[in-house]
């Protein structure tokens, strides 16, 4: 139990000076509240590990459990400032706040008066029973109030990580409850004198009562840091990925947009050199696919209606490759006839597919699938019946 209660204390804190310290400046919002809650979670499993507690308890007997209690109702706070800088405007927040970490120093106060009135008093189950109530009010308030706004802002949110994120964290609120029940029996036993639960045992395992007063906070702390980091850690990964593909994109556009550019100078926005495309993808992808779709609307009086119908005829226009390979062979005749000067005799229609797409992503998927079969089919257009190439 030392190594699994040591290693996540180790692990959080950790994770806390990250948030903290290794984050930059300006930091995000939350982040020291994020750090205080790590922080207090590192110092919770901590006093849950066998060796700290033995330590402690060699000073002040049984001051473990009001160091791991202090530390939960800590981390319920922090994980409340977080959830409050997420989703409310910043003077609310701070208003929300000051007023939960108020009540955090009370009750922290209290505690620690009737702990050291319970060790006055030989452990005396009413003075004990006082301050199980207080403890299990506070956290079971806090935990609700966070299981709450978790559950409201995960069936709002749009991003996926976030949906995930707050989902996670509101089943370790499930784990938090079970131990505020488990909790809130030992004071109803203690209150009528049942004699049910002998709170003077000590827990050696993660099975059995201690399920219920060790494994499940246990859960809750990792489900809630999981739940409450995940966005911040998939962020940066969904990113490293959009960029990849914002590369990949703008290089595989690029023989239909040389193509383009060079019978149509004018779609170009602005000349801009291209040194390092990773560093300013987005802004580029976005320019090329701007540009590529100019030039497919310029070449609107050259698109032949004959080679659309023929094409139409040879693949199934249905599906989303078919209808690109039907406008790559259009645009590719197009550019035929806008070298050679010759308008077409009718004209085709836009492509229904493309004016389906409604941003980015959804144009660049499209004009992605267009140029891949353009690229196979330059050099294969028949105008008079003679093969004629196109492409630089």
């Amino acid at each position: 139990m030392n190594a699994v209660f040591l290693g996540m204390a180790f692990l959080l804190a950790a994770a806390a000076g990250y948030w903290v310290l290794g984050r930059g400046t300006p930091r995000p919002t939350g982040a020291w509240s994020m750090g205080a809650l790590l922080i207090s979670f590192a110092l919770a499993f901590a006093s849950y590990a066998p060796l700290v507690e033995d330590t402690v308890e060699a000073f002040v007997p049984h001051v473990a459990r009001l160091l791991s209690n202090c530390a939960s109702l800590a981390a319920a706070t922090a994980v409340l400032a977080v959830s409050f800088q997420l989703n409310l405007d910043p003077p609310k927040a701070r208003r929300r706040i000051r007023v939960r970490c108020a009540s955090l120093i009370v009750a922290i106060f209290g505690l620690t008066f009737l702990f050291a009135y319970e060790q006055m008093t030989h452990r005396s189950p009413q003075v004990y029973a006082l301050y199980l109530f207080l403890y299990v009010s506070c956290l079971g308030f806090a935990v609700v109030d966070f299981l709450v706004q978790a559950v409201r802002q995960s069936n709002s949110t749009r991003r996926g990580s976030v949906r995930i994120g707050l989902r996670t964290a509101a089943a370790g609120c499930v784990f938090a409850l079970v131990y505020v029940v488990y909790k809130a029996t030992r004071l109803v036993d203690l209150g009528l004198g049942l004699g049910l639960m002998d709170s003077r045992s000590e827990c050696s395992s993660l099975v059995g009562r201690c399920a219920f007063s060790v494994t499940a906070p246990a859960l809750a702390v990792l489900l809630i840091c999981l739940g409450l980091t995940l966005p911040a850690v998939a962020y940066p990964i969904s990113q490293v990925r959009r960029r990849r593909w914002e590369v990949r994109s703008f290089e595989a556009l690029g023989p239909l947009w040389q193509d383009l550019s060079t019978a149509m100078p004018h779609i170009v926005l602005s000349p801009v050199a291209v040194d390092d495309v990773s560093a300013d993808s987005d802004f580029l992808l976005q320019r090329r696919v701007i540009e590529i779709s100019d030039g497919i609307l310029a070449l609107r009086p050259y698109r032949p209606l004959g080679v659309q119908e023929t094409a139409q005829s040879t693949v199934d226009a249905g599906t989303e490759r078919g209808a690109a390979a039907v406008e790559a062979a259009v645009v590719e005749a197009a550019l035929v006839g806008l070298k050679a000067g010759r308008h077409a005799d009718n004209v085709a229609p836009p492509s229904a597919e493309a004016a389906s797409r409604r941003d980015l992503r959804a144009d660049t998927e499209w004009l992605l699938l267009v140029a891949d079969a353009y690229a196979d089919r330059i050099g294969r257009v028949v105008v008079d019946g003679r093969p004629e190439p196109v492409g630089a």
